[in-house]
């Protein structure tokens, strides 16, 4: 299958709308993306034309986009271009959408602290107590004396 695939880094330009839909979650932002040029006469950086993106996101993307950016966040979209011609009140009208297939943020103007999202779970194992990964004492014989460390019970699913 011929798709055409984008990779579009920018910024958010509305903020994100969140939906729940009967095929999952779904949510969609405008994205600007500014080119930058070097101007020899005023011997700096300027801004040329600025395209906007309609971003589309499904399933957990969605929920994970409606959670992580805001406005003016700088982020990269990469996905499949999908350019829509309409008519509306007489008049033709021409969008540029990206159906996402990954959104992050554009760590060239900053840090991120990424969090997993987990899935649901359904039964819950107990919990094991953490193992001693230090360094044993100078003069013991093995990773731990037997006396301070307490015994791990076996888990037991029911």
């Amino acid at each position: 299958m011929n798709e055409t695939m984008v990779c579009a880094v920018g910024r958010v330009a509305t903020q994100p709308v969140y939906r729940e839909m009967a095929s999952g979650p779904s949510a969609r932002f405008r994205l600007a993306v500014t080119a930058r040029y070097w101007d020899r006469e005023k011997n700096t950086w300027a801004d040329g034309h600025t395209n906007f993106f309609t971003v589309w996101a499904n399933r957990q993307l969605a929920t994970n986009t409606a959670a992580s950016l805001t406005v003016g966040e700088p982020v990269i979209v990469q996905g499949r271009l999908k350019v829509r011609t309409d008519v509306r009140e007489g008049q033709s009208w021409t969008s540029a959408d990206i159906d996402a297939l990954s959104i992050g943020h554009d760590l060239a103007w900053g840090t991120s602290a990424f969090r997993r999202v987990g899935k649901a779970e359904t039964a819950t194992a107990p919990t094991q107590p953490e193992p001693n990964w230090e360094t044993p004492p100078v003069g013991s014989s093995g990773p731990a004396d037997a006396q301070t460390q307490p015994q791990a019970e076996p888990a037991v699913l029911t």
